[in-house]
């Protein structure tokens, strides 16, 4: 008989405990979705009117398209693991607008474009024969702000 009251009892203080953590769910990788390619050709599409626009001397039309580029790299940079393509539309984007203002002498501005490529890819890994050319032009545009910005 006293084996009843200690059973009862043990089975009151199990179901008083917490209930165990839920178990964290496995981060979805945002690249697979839709939008995320979706974006990447829409950034792809614009990168290539900005230049053709900026080389038939139609820079404010260029600016205006790099700056909303701005918003849609943003976009795809913010995932966890950005991809590769994503990378590089990020970086032409940069890049452009660093030649742009290097063109018209905004040599600080221009510089920070150039910086941020160049910590973008001095990280990326695997590292490519691509990856190694951006890396190494981000690095010229940065020197050529220097020497601009002393003159």
């Amino acid at each position: 008989m006293g084996r009843l009251p200690a059973l009862f009892g043990a089975v009151v203080l199990t179901a008083c405990a917490p209930a165990p953590p839920p178990t964290p769910a496995a981060p979805k990788d945002e690249t697979k979705e839709t939008w995320y390619s979706e974006t990447e050709r829409e950034l792809a599409a614009q990168n290539r009117q900005a230049a053709q626009l900026w080389k038939s001397g139609k820079e404010d039309d260029a600016a205006k398209l790099i700056q909303d580029g701005e918003q849609l790299s943003a976009k795809l940079l913010a995932v966890r693991n950005p991809t590769l393509a994503a990378m590089q539309d990020a970086s032409d984007l940069d890049d452009m607008y660093g030649r742009m203002l290097l063109s018209n002498r905004n040599y600080g501005w221009a510089r920070l474009f150039f910086q941020k490529n160049a910590a973008r890819w001095r990280v990326w890994q695997p590292r490519t024969a691509d990856t190694a050319a951006r890396l190494k032009a981000a690095q010229s545009g940065i020197e050529e702000c220097d020497r601009s910005i002393v003159q």
